[in-house]
């Protein structure tokens, strides 16, 4: 019997590595998707170009890939850039050429790039708009074509990586430790896709949770937020919200969760010594 796969976005690095790295540790082969497929590879966006960094991060595809394979399960690298509509279906239909299924997407990619931390006043709608189309359009289409999938498998887990900007105001003013308008809003939508989605799902045994991972100190926060008052010191390790995506994966009955908006850091707390088929 063939292995389950699982698809994650924005799985470079920070909480889709973290999440891959888990899952596969459960067993699942896993397809890695992102902007940065080779180390160095690493972009950024304007409103309407796409440039390379000055600075690349550290991480990518192949690397995560790498740290996969070496759990004894498979990877596919699948480069999926959340901008570019066609990049969309080539990642699912590259799944299914290569593992003839698919019975997870943990959709956590989302737009990084030049302006998603600046006030609304010096920010160009056409930026939003693209934050929209990253955050909200992308994982929605990927579900989309994800669902007869799963249809198809009698059932199947959608992860949305949320995030409480999206219910609550910024605790500081953007630049010291709060967050643009962008993301506030895109993700608020994004929240509210978990509810509505897992109800018409529900009945095709498909259950759509969504994932708070609270305050995660990935690569892109130590390096190049704390100028905008972000303490990566005071963050969770990668590893805390990957294990509650593994363990959400691998619940006996993952229905139970779907609907809800999970808080990573209390759920891992509360789950820590449960077992998890």
């Amino acid at each position: 019997m063939s292995r389950k796969v699982a698809l994650v976005t924005g799985a470079s690095r920070g909480i889709g590595r973290g999440c891959a790295i888990e899952l596969a540790r459960r067993g699942f082969d896993v397809v890695v998707s992102a902007r940065t497929v080779r180390p160095g590879d690493s972009f950024e966006y304007s409103s309407t170009v796409k440039k390379k960094a000055d600075k690349p991060l550290p991480g990518s595809l192949e690397e995560t890939a790498a740290e996969v394979r070496a759990l004894g399960v498979d990877a596919l690298v699948a480069k999926l850039d959340l901008a570019v509509r066609e990049d969309w279906p080539a990642a699912i239909e590259a799944t299914m050429q290569r593992f003839g299924r698919l019975d997870v997407l943990v959709n956590n990619g989302r737009y990084i790039g030049p302006g998603h931390m600046d006030p609304f006043e010096e920010t160009p709608l056409e930026l939003i708009e693209t934050m929209f189309l990253c955050n909200v359009f992308a994982p929605l289409h990927l579900i989309k074509l994800a669902v007869p999938i799963m249809k198809r498998q009698g059932g199947g887990i959608v992860i949305n990586v949320t995030s409480t900007a999206g219910d609550r105001e910024t605790p500081a003013p953007i630049g010291k430790g709060g967050w643009g308008l962008g993301y506030s809003v895109t993700k608020a939508a994004f929240n509210r896709s978990v509810p509505g989605l897992a109800k018409e799902l529900r009945p095709h045994n498909i259950a759509v949770i969504g994932l708070m991972p609270g305050f995660v100190a990935t690569e892109r926060m130590a390096i190049e937020l704390g100028d905008f008052g972000f303490d990566a010191a005071k963050g969770l390790p990668v590893e805390n919200p990957g294990r509650v995506c593994a363990m959400l994966a691998t619940a006996k009955d993952p229905l139970v969760f779907s609907g809800r908006d999970l808080y990573g850091p209390s759920f891992y707390a509360d789950h820590a010594n449960v077992t998890f088929d």
